[in-house]
Parts: structure tokens; sequence; C-alpha cells
């Protein structure tokens, strides 16, 4: 059974910061990949970043570039999502989001490429 467990969300004033993380249990596949995706009420959800497990290599919407940082740490089986200058823009329900293989990078971003979500945890940023 996997199971991803987001935490970290909460309310921060523009310009703050704030560690979401993303506890993963029950899957042991190697070649994966990991992705943290995000949702506004009225809006799509839609990819922030994502991290292959197999090297490091991430990817970032360019709306995040320069502010978030994704990282994991294999021991824990967690992964993370630094989040910087956060801005009111960025308010969202935050979901992780893993696959259990290959996915074609340059799709990183789109949905069907992930076999598993979290619940997902709330972040708002005031201004």
């Amino acid at each position: 059974q996997v199971q991803l467990v987001e935490s970290g969300g909460g309310s921060v004033q523009a310009g703050g910061s704030r560690r979401l993380s993303c506890a993963a249990s029950g899957y042991t596949y190697s070649n994966r990949y990991m992705g943290w995706f995000r949702q506004a009420p009225g809006k799509e959800r839609e990819g922030v970043a994502a991290i292959y497990l197999g090297s490091d290599s991430t990817y970032y919407a360019d709306s995040v570039k320069g502010r978030f940082t994704i990282s994991q740490d294999n021991a824990k089986n967690t992964l993370y999502l630094e989040m910087n200058s956060l801005e009111p823009e960025d308010t969202a329900m935050y979901y992780c989001a893993a696959s259990v293989g290959w996915i074609i990078p340059e799709y990183w971003a789109s949905t069907y490429q992930y076999n598993y979500w979290g619940q997902g945890t709330q972040v708002t940023v005031s201004s």
C-alpha cells in the first residue's frame, strides 16, 4: 500500500518561507520521479517541481524558479519543497505525487504521469 503524506502547510505572509515535506511509504521503485503540484480554487492542478530520484535531476515551473527548491532524503523516504519569497499567487493546496517508473522528462508537469498522490497540504500567502 503506497502512501504519501504531506505536511508543512500553513499561513505565511508574502515574502516569507515555508518547507513542505512528503513522507513516502510502501513502494521501492528505483527509477521513479516524485513531484509537487498545486491547485488553487477554480484552477487546474499544475506542476510546481519534480525530481528524478535516480540522479537528483530537478525540474521547475517558470513561476517558481529561483524561489522554490525540491529535494529528497533517501534515508527518510521523504520529499521536500523549500519555498522562499512566497507570493499571494502561491496560495494553493499542494500535493505530493510519485510515479512507478520512468516518465518523459519534458512532461514532468503532466498529472497523468504520476500514479500516486497525497491528500494535500494547504499553503496560504497573505499580502
